[in-house]
């Protein structure tokens, strides 16, 4: 089962099985040497989780099953291209690879519109609709003071 069409069939599988269970249309596999560690399929509405998105969801059971935080020497198959949050999610898994099936212009046809995001990151914070404010303590530091003085943390 090497080949990518294979795998991505098989998110896109997931993606359907999900809204035929009233979830949204997402799923996503997560692979290593050839072998599935995790599947995610969309649970936002299900778990009232704004974050359970199926690349996020996989994410989260590969590092269990894994054992590990990171997810290097993977690949995610994606039945969607990721938001920026399940991108953000697999740049900080260090997945070697994402390869996805339908493009953002599809999700925006199907109402999952995600251009509003990508615009609003290359403006700058003070036009955002949500406020964003830094409010310096003088401890804002101590966790950061901490961290790097534990001899014992372990790097991310």
């Amino acid at each position: 089962m090497s080949d990518d069409s294979t795998w991505l069939g098989r998110a896109v599988d997931l993606a359907s099985a999900n809204v035929a269970d009233g979830g949204g249309p997402f799923g996503a596999v997560i692979v290593r040497d050839d072998a599935l560690l995790a599947t995610g399929q969309n649970r936002v509405t299900r778990d009232l989780d704004p974050t359970a998105h199926a690349e996020v969801v996989a994410i989260r059971a590969a590092c269990r099953e894994a054992g590990d935080f990171s997810l290097a020497g993977c690949t995610l198959y994606t039945s969607c291209e990721p938001c920026p949050l399940c991108l953000s999610s697999a740049l900080w898994a260090r997945l070697d690879r994402v390869v996805y099936a339908a493009d953002r212009e599809d999700a925006a046809r199907g109402g999952f519109d995600d251009r509003a995001f990508y615009e609003l990151f290359e403006r700058p914070r003070s036009e955002w609709s949500m406020a964003i404010e830094n409010l310096r303590l003088d401890s804002s530091a101590h966790p950061f003071d901490t961290w790097l003085a534990n001899g014992a943390r372990t790097a991310y």
